[in-house]
């Protein structure tokens, strides 16, 4: 979650006994990332074993990427995600260090090209995910690339809770992301008026734009119109670069895209009160259990 997950987003996640994952561009630099890996490291190695995998988010279209890379490579991270480009570039240097790959893809072409480069599992990016999504179908784009894959899938995009979460294992995915539940999480790096607003809002509020960074993204309408712009009229043409200079971190004069202006994703209908990342692993755990047990007629 860019800009939103840090360090104690991470560990927090991990204790808890869930993979917690962070972009590695949300340090500012790269001695920012090795002191981050460095905490994380350090705080559940207390922990003996006991504790889940940190999983750094590799951005592959970024002027640090091969800084960013040679980092993990150091610290000897167990699992990667790649994202935004193909996962070519890291494979083999991930792989010499003996750690797992997982690649963002968000079509059917994105995925063979990442199976043809190497990647050990594929994270379908569906409708309905925070930040840049996909456009698939859940159902259909993991029917589809399991019919050709025989790797880990995760899918992202609409994972709620422990119910959504037995309902992607059943489609015949290994794993699910979740993201826009976590941002309203204590832990998080959001603002209080950001997790508030996730707590406020419901799926009919996020929108579908490539107004702010030039991909397809999902962002809060409500906070698109709070930083005195009309979710109507927004260049749905603008290239990335434009994008970037128009509302990227470095505006000075604008309102600034993931800070000012918000991502959530379709889950944000189950996002209902502002707690520690525990709580919600923990909540989701028992939700999954339950839904095993009794997987006709759940309601939570």
């Amino acid at each position: 979650m860019f800009s939103i997950s840090g360090v104690d987003l991470v560990t927090a996640v991990c204790r808890s006994g869930a993979i917690g994952a962070f972009p590695t561009a949300n340090a500012q630099t790269v001695d920012e990332l090795e002191h981050w890996l460095t905490l994380i490291e350090y705080d559940l190695a207390k922990l003996n074993g006991g504790a889940a995998p940190h999983c750094p988010n590799l951005i592959m279209r970024q002027a640090r990427f091969a800084d960013d890379l040679a980092c993990l490579v150091r610290h000897k991270v167990e699992i990667v995600i790649t994202s935004l480009g193909s996962p070519a570039p890291a494979i083999e240097p991930l792989h010499a260090i003996g750690c797992l790959v997982f690649a963002d893809v968000a079509s059917l072409r994105h995925a063979e090209k990442a199976i043809e480069a190497g990647a050990d599992g594929l994270i379908l990016l569906a409708a309905g995910a925070g930040g840049h999504t996909g456009w698939a179908n859940p159902f259909a784009f993991v029917r589809a690339v399991r019919a050709m894959f025989d790797g880990p899938i995760v899918l992202a995009g609409g994972i709620t809770d422990g119910v959504s979460l037995a309902a992607a294992r059943l489609l015949g995915c290994e794993l699910a992301y979740m993201g826009t539940c976590f941002i309203a999480t204590r832990e998080s790096m959001a603002s209080e008026a950001y997790r508030q607003k996730l707590v406020d809002c419901t799926l009919d509020d996020v929108m579908l734009t490539r107004a702010f960074t030039g991909l397809n993204v999902n962002m809060l309408r409500p906070s698109i119109a709070a930083a005195g712009l009309d979710p109507s009229k927004l260049d749905e043409a603008v290239s990335e670069a434009r994008a970037k200079q128009k509302f990227g971190s470095n505006n000075t004069e604008g309102s600034r895209r993931w800070i000012d202006i918000w991502s959530a994703g379709h889950s944000v209908s189950g996002v209902r009160s502002i707690r520690s990342a525990g709580e919600l692993v923990e909540e989701v755990a028992r939700e999954y259990e339950a839904t095993l047990t009794n997987p006709v007629g759940q309601t939570l």
